[in-house]
């Protein structure tokens, strides 16, 4: 599929010198930074040296104190709390950090995770009913609650209250709650307003140490959780997150906690640096087939698990799930691929709805996603649950999929999200008029180039700007994620050293030694999926590459790579 190539905006070019100047490094390098919002010594000093002192106080966060003042009143007065997640990754790892680290301080704990099929997302009267049969005055909600005012309103009336910690966009109306933490609250001055359910759940748990002199160093042993929580909720990696997520890597690779490390061991990452990818791919992944699959308590239990071989038998169950989580997914991907591929009408649509009442709820999200990548266009992805249609829908860049949405929404029972994800739940009679006028509004809104994959770069380099100290520097970019993702290069005018061949056992991939004008610098690369490409790159012509650069170790040899992410050949006779 064609990509578009899409050059980052120039940078002042006395701010590049000064940057470049002030903290000794390459120009090209001081670019980056500034793309990234690094102007000066200090702020790269933060940037290069994150460091715990960095976090904001808690306290800064709207009703911190209220929250503080009602979990030591049902400390003081032996209540039953409830520690309430959703089962997602963002979630269990929220409900594991609370309910672990308050457990060390307090016994008379519940936690509770909601059925994805039966209760759905975020707080259900199950789950307070069962709070209240369970003799719960007190529930601790973790990335939901802050829209649940109905329900929550019924709690207090049962005699149950609840401290919200979310990191949602609130409704109109605050739930009415003994307290409401929330960064993204209109009257709430904390400065991250993008923290991870856990991350809110972590600074709540940073206040309450705080109130009692606990040492705060020990609820830093939990955050290996609120990083896989940031890189699986995929919130910005900058400010106070990209501290709590470069200590959580930090502890992740040093010494993760016993259901950490168990999925780490099955999952065969042992004895290597972990990075957000990592956790993107491999671990969440883990953690949210249980609640896929079978049930996100099984992953608050492995989280908390301090026993390992139990850890070990639980992270084999979650294991299993994954696979059942991963065939499923297959098989659904590829029944929705083979329904496109029937019909010439759906081939031709700038968008796509796709309903089967047997596909499995928890993977359609999955499945949506995968083909925006295929066909790269908004998709509807709709099965069957108690009698509803119900479904996830996903965009591409720079098309509001949740306006798309809302404008169907006399079609639809409910609906929630953003630009880029949303789920929606119709009468499955409704599904063919929903087809049709969420067709007709992308078609009458969409650009044309938004419809062709986008590969956003930050710098126009030569092969010989690639040195070690280069590269060393640029090491320390990370950890990787939205807001600070890893740079991606174009270099104009290469050609082949003499040597690339074919690789693979497949050889669909394609090993590089390429040179450039003026330069005797030889750069290794690999491309893969590239093999289609090896008669343009073998016929001595100049072509460009936009990619990004690597470490490879092979052998015990460290060199640097250049990962190839799209080719061109404009310079062919």
């Amino acid at each position: 599929m064609e990509k578009r190539w899409s050059i980052k905006d120039e940078v002042d070019e006395d701010l590049i010198l000064q940057l470049s100047q002030a903290i000794n490094v390459d120009e090209i390098l001081a670019k980056l930074l500034i793309q990234r919002k690094v102007t000066n010594f200090d702020d790269a000093k933060t940037y290069f040296r994150p460091a715990l002192d960095h976090l904001h106080d808690p306290f800064i966060m709207k009703d911190m104190d209220k929250a503080v003042k009602r979990l030591l009143s049902a400390i003081r007065n032996g209540e039953k709390i409830m520690i309430y997640g959703d089962y997602d990754v963002d979630g269990t790892t929220s409900v594991a950090l609370v309910y672990s680290f308050l457990r060390h301080y307090y016994q008379n704990l519940e936690f509770y995770i909601p059925d994805r099929y039966k209760e759905g997302y975020g707080i259900s009267m199950e789950g307070i009913e069962f709070a209240h049969d369970a003799g719960c005055h007190l529930i601790i909600s973790l990335d939901c609650g802050v829209k649940a005012v109905t329900k929550i309103a019924q709690a207090k009336k049962m005699g149950i209250d609840f401290i919200v910690c979310d990191h949602h966009t609130p409704g109109s109306e605050l739930p009415v709650a003994a307290a409401c933490l929330d960064p993204k609250r209109e009257d709430c001055e904390y400065p991250e307003k993008e923290l991870s359910g856990c991350g809110v759940g972590f600074k709540f748990m940073q206040a309450f140490c705080r109130t009692m002199n606990y040492p705060e160093e020990e609820l830093y042993n939990y955050l290996d959780l609120v990083a896989v929580s940031i890189a699986s909720d995929i919130v910005p990696i900058t400010g106070e997150n990209r501290v709590l997520a470069a200590f959580g890597l930090e502890k992740l690779n040093r010494d993760p906690r016993t259901g950490l490390k168990s999925i780490i061991q099955i999952a065969n990452m042992e004895h290597r640096e972990f990075l957000i990818s990592d956790i993107v791919f491999k671990i969440g992944p883990r953690i949210n087939a249980a609640g896929r699959i079978e049930s996100g308590r099984d992953a608050v239990e492995l989280l908390i698990s301090e026993d390992k071989s139990l850890a070990e038998k639980m992270s084999q169950d979650i294991n299993v799930c994954n696979e059942t989580r991963k065939d499923l997914d297959r098989l659904t991907t590829q029944e929705a691929l083979d329904l496109i591929d029937a019909s010439e009408e759906m081939k031709a649509q700038k968008a796509t709805v796709l309903f089967k009442p047997d596909w499995h709820k928890g993977v359609i999200g999955i499945v949506a996603s995968r083909l925006t990548d295929s066909y790269y266009r908004p998709t509807v992805i709709l099965t069957q649950s108690q009698g509803m249609a119900t479904g996830s829908a996903r965009s591409v860049d720079g098309f509001d999929l949740y306006k798309a949405i809302e404008s169907c929404s006399d079609l639809l029972v409910n609906f929630g999200g953003h630009m880029y994800a949303a789920g929606l739940t119709m009468q499955i009679e409704k599904i063919p008029e929903f087809t049709r006028r969420f067709n007709k509004y992308v078609e009458e809104n969409i650009l044309p180039e938004q419809l062709i994959p986008q590969i956003e770069i930050d710098a126009d380099i030569m092969l010989r700007d690639i040195t070690p100290k280069f590269f060393r520097i640029l090491k320390q970019f990370t950890p990787y994620g939205p807001g600070n993702m890893k740079p991606v290069f174009i270099t104009r005018r290469v050609v082949d050293y003499g040597t690339s061949k074919l690789v693979g056992k497949d050889r669909d991939h394609v090993k590089l030694e390429l040179i450039e004008e003026g330069s005797a610098t030889i750069m290794q690369g690999i491309g893969f999926g590239m093999g289609k490409y090896i008669k343009q790159i073998k016929s001595g012509d100049y072509f460009d590459i936009c990619y990004t650069i690597e470490e490879n170790v092979f052998n015990g040899n460290t060199s640097i790579q250049l990962m190839i992410k799209d080719m061109r050949f404009p310079y062919s006779v």
